[in-house]
């Protein structure tokens, strides 16, 4: 059971696929991950992302290269920075050998994976990377003026 103090310090991700069966793959893959406390939500698609997106807080956004109707993340990511989204959005693809993936940064996109990629470690890595930095403690006294 979470509680309501875990819930808060959670990392919340936003997995957005047209598949549903590649959310459960992603749940099951990560499941083991114990630190940290990792909350992911699904959407089906960028209209759903964009309101939940409006409605709550976010740390990471995972996105699925294609969505019906868009053509791929250079179209779907520009719809999520537009709205105001800062945090890190990494693209999720079967395939990520494709010319055009060398253009992520391009379209406000901080990285790129292959789904075959995604387990519990690389999750944590990519939350170490991309949303948290822990500093370590005996540097504390150096930032705490």
């Amino acid at each position: 059971m979470i509680t309501e103090t875990s819930r808060r310090n959670a990392v919340k991700v936003l997995f957005v696929d047209d598949e549903f069966i590649e959310f459960r793959a992603l749940k099951k893959k990560i499941a083991d991950l114990s630190e940290p406390a990792v909350e992911v939500e699904y959407s089906q698609s960028i209209g759903d992302a964009l309101e939940k997106i409006r409605a709550a807080r976010f740390d990471l956004i995972l996105l699925d290269n294609r969505l019906l109707p868009n053509a791929d993340f250079r179209d779907t990511v520009p719809e999520l920075r537009g709205i105001g989204y800062t945090g890190p959005i990494g693209v999720v693809s079967t395939d990520i050998s494709g010319g055009y993936f060398q253009e992520f940064p391009d379209y406000g996109v901080d990285f790129r994976i292959g789904k075959d990629e995604i387990d519990a470690q690389t999750l944590q890595h990519i939350i170490r990377e991309y949303v948290t930095y822990d500093v370590p403690e005996f540097w504390m006294d150096d930032y705490s003026i």
